[in-house]
């Protein structure tokens, strides 16, 4: 590591420091409307533009602020290669279903890019080609297999011994003409057009539960209702479950990104390795310089080691591979993974047909998101999707879902036991400024978190999702459940679903 380098002290997402988004009020009543969409991200925006260009009345709520949540801490490439998927795809669904999730993901990249030529949105969007690379004798057969499922479903691509980027490489696979571009330069134009068509916004307003009479009524935190046709939960986690067990089909992972200038100019291209630790590469443009953004270090929430050793680790990749002149910033996100690794975009349930979540994205929600939001507001629209079919909630494939769910649920179970028993702190005497540890009060396993003026935050410990034990991740200062991916600030409030309620404050 480069010793001279400023390591910023905070995690600060570029997408959001590089542009100004509207704000919207509070919801302080209760209201009427069609449509009625939580989730401020590029699910729920797309999907109100969508509508709102439909004529319907449209209402969109956020638990804090628009696109502060995965939207805004994404990679933000627009491509249909989601890593080594498609011969897996082909395997478990058949190579037309693995030929649909293709043409999904190409129809998505095709809308964004009309709608930017449409309202002539300066987003930073780039064609790019996309590549898998390895430099592992072990991984050069997976290449070969995915390429040969290219050519099977006529994906554009070919099969390399090198790539533009100046790393080492033994074999790469390419997949022709993907993009990237600047997320919020986009949905902010998007939100300023559904607005202007009639869409209402309301932040810092949370959904807690839906209650039915004779149409859904989404209940909020202050206890008011929206009243309404159709929901749309495109909160990263469904808020309202309806008995789908979303948690035990799913599980979340974490991932890291720094953004840094190097001495050498970006060659172009979006890079992802095909190795364990991930390496994800691409660039984007800051004040007139390239900005190499690079990601991976995946793991699960509250699991593993201290968090800063993830962006330390990033940050060693960077500096040992290109060099790095500067460290501008750094962030992590978190996505959701089915168990058998596509999304689920549908009726919540069989019998709540008018309820829809959109959830699952496995870190690709730029174009998984936006074939989302087609699907969902055809439903609503009563016009027939060619997608809706292979995304539906309620399917479930034996091979290889059991598999899947048996393991995610032992390591939960496991988590629950070990969180109850682990061994804890017996003082908080010597605890560094900004810094936290876990001790017992009162009996009570809780979590303190002292800040950089020496002001204390003690919270109880039990995640208000299903009662797991929350730890402490020091590189984003915040409480992260091991068991189904809730995280809280340091002060107990809610970041990240599924959790509903803050944790409980303890007096110290």
């Amino acid at each position: 590591m480069a010793s001279s380098l400023h390591v910023p002290q905070f995690p600060k997402t570029y997408w959001r420091a590089s542009v100004s988004l509207p704000e919207f009020s509070s919801l302080d009543t209760s209201i009427k409307t069609d449509v009625a969409i939580v989730g401020g991200g590029i699910t729920g925006i797309t999907a109100a533009y969508m509508l709102t260009k439909q004529g319907m009345k449209v209402t969109l709520i956020d638990a804090g602020n628009i696109l502060n949540g995965v939207t805004g801490h994404t990679t933000a490439k627009i491509t249909a290669q989601h890593g080594i998927i498609y011969d897996e795809l082909m395997q478990h669904f058949g190579a037309d279903n693995a030929s649909l999730y293709y043409q999904a993901c190409s129809d998505a990249k095709q809308w964004i890019e009309e709608t930017i030529s449409k309202h002539d949105i300066n987003c930073h969007y780039q064609n790019e080609d996309a590549y898998i690379f390895t430099n592992k004798d072990d991984s050069i057969s997976k290449l070969e297999t995915e390429r040969k499922a290219y050519e099977q479903l006529d994906i554009p691509g070919e099969q390399l011994d090198s790539i533009p980027l100046n790393i080492p490489v033994q074999s790469a696979l390419k997949m022709k003409n993907q993009a990237q571009f600047h997320p919020l330069m986009y949905l902010k134009q998007l939100v300023e057009e559904a607005v202007n068509d009639g869409l209402e916004i309301y932040e810092h307003t949370t959904a807690t539960d839906i209650e039915y009479n004779k149409h859904p009524a989404i209940i909020t935190r202050d206890e008011h209702r929206i009243t309404c046709k159709y929901v749309i939960q495109a909160s990263h986690y469904p808020f309202y479950d309806g008995q789908g067990f979303y948690p035990t089909r799913m599980y979340p992972e974490r991932a890291y990104i720094i953004a840094v200038k190097t001495p050498e100019t970006f060659p172009g291209g979006m890079y992802i390795s095909a190795d364990s630790p991930t390496r994800s590469i691409r660039s984007t443009s800051m004040d007139g310089e390239d900005l190499w953004l690079i990601s991976g270090e995946n793991h699960k929430p509250g699991q593993g080691e201290s968090t800063m050793n993830h962006y330390d680790a990033l940050m060693n990749y960077a500096e040992n591979t290109f060099g790095i002149s500067e460290y501008v910033y750094r962030w992590s996100a978190q996505d959701l993974t089915t168990v058998d690794n596509l999304p689920y975009i549908g009726p919540v349930t069989k019998k709540e047909d008018n309820i829809f979540v959109a959830t699952g994205y496995r870190k690709w929600g730029m174009t998984n998101g936006t074939i989302a939001a087609k699907i969902l507001s055809d439903r609503i629209l009563n016009k027939d999707n060619p997608y809706a079919a292979l995304f539906l909630p309620s399917r479930f494939h034996a091979d290889p879902a059991i598999r899947k769910f048996t393991s995610m649920n032992t390591d939960v179970a496991k988590h629950l036991i070990k969180g109850k028993l682990e061994y804890t702190i017996d003082n908080i005497k010597d605890l560094a400024p900004d810094d936290a540890a876990v001790t017992r009060i009162n009996g009570k396993r809780t979590g303190v978190y002292k800040d950089s003026e020496n002001n204390l935050y003690a919270v109880d410990t039990t995640c208000k999702h299903l009662g797991c034990e929350v730890n402490w991740n020091a590189g984003d200062r915040t409480w992260d459940c091991p068991c189904h991916g809730s995280r809280y600030a340091y002060t107990g409030d809610v970041i990240e679903g599924p959790a509903k309620e803050p944790l409980n404050k303890v007096e110290l």
